[in-house]
């Protein structure tokens, strides 16, 4: 008898590395990655100034004081109150509707679209086998009572 040996911890990581969908899945990050970075020059670059051009500073500068008074140095430090940064957490929001609509009308609605049009090739390609297959079928019934019609006639009973 021989035992079958399990592969080693080395092997079993191999093998696990070179699946199709962990490569995919580290290309996806590393382009998400990428497109963020984008996303995010556009939105402090473009939306915020334009936001802030309705107010009087960058989104990013506005805040409410939850614990007056709020006292900031040139730097920008908190040095007394306690502030919420809600400019920070509407661009941080921004970006993400930004990110999901391009990602959405970019990717996903485009490869929805490409698939729905191949399952229905697929379909009308199956659709047509099986008219083809029912006529093959009828017409090997046509040959079967041909045949047994012949057996019947050209036979004559003992």
């Amino acid at each position: 008898m021989s035992e079958k040996k399990e592969p080693g911890l080395w092997e079993g990581f191999k093998a696990f590395l070179m699946r199709g969908n962990v490569v995919d899945l580290a290309v996806a990050v590393v382009i998400g990655a990428a497109f963020t970075n984008i996303v995010n020059s556009v939105v402090k670059g473009v939306i915020n100034p334009l936001v802030g051009a309705f107010g009087t500073k960058d989104l990013d500068h506005y805040r409410s004081c939850l614990k007056s008074p709020c006292e900031t140095n040139e730097a920008g430090d908190v040095i007394r109150g306690i502030p919420i940064m809600w400019g920070s957490v509407l661009s941080a929001v921004l970006s993400f509707v930004i990110t999901a609509a391009v990602v959405y009308f970019l990717m996903v609605l485009p490869m929805a679209k490409y698939l729905a049009k191949q399952a229905a090739r697929k379909a009308a390609k199956e659709g047509a086998q099986e008219v083809v297959e029912l006529s093959e079928l009828e017409v090997l019934k046509e040959i079967r009572d041909a045949l047994v019609a012949q057996r019947g006639s050209g036979h004559s009973e003992p």
